[in-house]
């Protein structure tokens, strides 16, 4: 099993590409089922969740071609309407090809997702929408979903799931007559989605609202499309700085997707300059203590950049309470970061209190999950001496070649 050895106290600047967005290039890929076509996708990451769906794609009859970053999928012909049980517990995410898959065949299985170490991620919203569009689903451990005809339909979602308001979106491309989500999610990632489906030839309207409308088209034609940065790499990377003293120009953003994330580092003292396309990060002379930060649905602050922007305020004058509202368990980093020194005490399955501390020290880590073990990773880059984070694979599912990125900034971090 890979780890990473790191030796604290170099600081992280210079100029920082990032490719897409791992939440984003993965319903993409899913989509890619409907136009039974070519589907050519630029600015693709080389991450683990990505090389997870090529087999999912590939184990059901797609053919696939990867190289530099651009990603060519050929959906034309489907040999199998099941998705294998050994994928699912692989990426639990991969349920979002389901809908998809529904909307190009008539029945399709796929085994029963397992649990997720940060927390319940029920798929009971997706199901109950399919239902709602004409979809017959046995549940068990396998979930068998049959179908005559996608109806549109009037779908209000209890909570705005990013995973089923990309399904429903995906069920109901081909849909006979509209479908409307109510409190759909916001995430940037819907609005790519909406974007590379469109290019298709589908009628969606009001990705990035509350309310998403889907007029039902016969046939989808090939696509070309980019993905968008992802704000989430970005926004840790930045933080590598800010923990670091360092200066980072990032090339590329879409400023509105970065806001939440920035409004909290500028308050941490972190100076944002804009670029005409990018933007540049200068750390503070001392890291100000942000004192409650909340995460939650789009465009507040993400749920996945908490455990980042603990690591930050580990160094923090002052203390800190962070109000976790998306998952129940999300603080599996927190009694790793204290064995680096770190004051972090876990009040319930949704606060946690981090005082500030004058240093970190190297330490022996574990990664607890994706998140989790980028913070690690931040905090080792800002601790004195040498620190070993194992369980590596968390993190190379959502960084592509974290290391070697670091170490073009000036870090010290060897994978071994």
């Amino acid at each position: 099993m890979s780890k990473y050895l790191i030796t604290g106290g170099n600081k992280i600047h210079g100029t920082l590409s990032i490719k897409g967005a791992k939440n984003s290039i993965l319903p993409l890929m899913a989509a890619s089922l409907l136009n039974e076509n070519i589907n050519i996708i630029h600015n693709v990451p080389l991450i683990a969740d990505v090389y997870t769906m090529i087999d999912i794609l590939k184990s059901i009859g797609c053919k696939i071609d990867l190289n530099d970053h651009v990603l060519v999928i050929d959906s034309s012909n489907l040999s199998s309407n099941e998705i294998d049980e050994g994928y699912v517990k692989k990426m639990r995410s991969s349920i979002i090809v389901l809908g998809a898959m529904i909307s190009r065949l008539e029945h399709v299985k796929i085994y029963e997702p397992g649990g997720c170490a940060i927390g319940k991620r029920p798929i009971d919203l997706h199901l109950n929408s399919l239902r709602q569009l004409g979809v017959k689903i046995e549940e068990g451990s396998i979930i068998d979903c049959t179908r005559k005809k996608i109806i549109g339909n009037d779908i209000i979602l209890d909570s705005p799931s990013v995973g089923a308001t990309e399904n429903i979106i995906l069920a109901a491309v081909k849909a006979e007559g509209i479908t409307r989500i109510y409190n759909a999610a916001k995430e940037p990632e819907i609005e790519d989605l909406q974007d590379y489906v469109n290019k298709m030839g589908a009628k969606i309207s009001g990705a990035g609202s509350d309310f998403i409308e889907i007029q039902g088209v016969d046939k989808l034609d090939k696509v070309e499309h980019t993905v968008i940065p992802d704000r989430i790499a970005i926004g840790t990377y930045m933080i590598a700085s800010a923990i670091t003293g360092g200066c980072l120009e990032v090339d590329k953003i879409i400023r509105p997707h970065m806001e939440p994330i920035n409004k909290t580092l500028i308050k941490a003292g972190c100076e944002i300059e804009y670029t005409k396309e990018g933007l540049i990060i200068t750390s503070p002379k001392k890291i100000q203590a942000i004192n409650f930060l909340k995460t939650d649905i789009h465009p507040n602050f993400p749920t996945d950049m908490q455990a980042q922007m603990m690591s930050l305020m580990t160094l923090s004058e002052g203390d800190n309470v962070f109000y976790e509202t998306i998952f129940e368990n999300r603080f599996m980093h927190c009694s790793e970061l204290n064995k680096m020194g770190a004051n972090t005490e876990t009040l319930s399955s949704h606060l946690c209190r981090v005082s500030g501390v004058d240093k970190l020290y190297g330490a022996k880590t574990t990664s607890p999950d994706l998140r989790g073990g980028a913070a690690l990773v931040l905090a080792a880059l800002a601790a004195e001496g040498e620190s070993e984070i194992s369980d590596i694979y968390h993190v190379e599912r959502g960084y592509e070649n974290i290391e070697g990125i670091l170490n073009s900034l000036g870090a010290n971090i060897k994978k071994i």
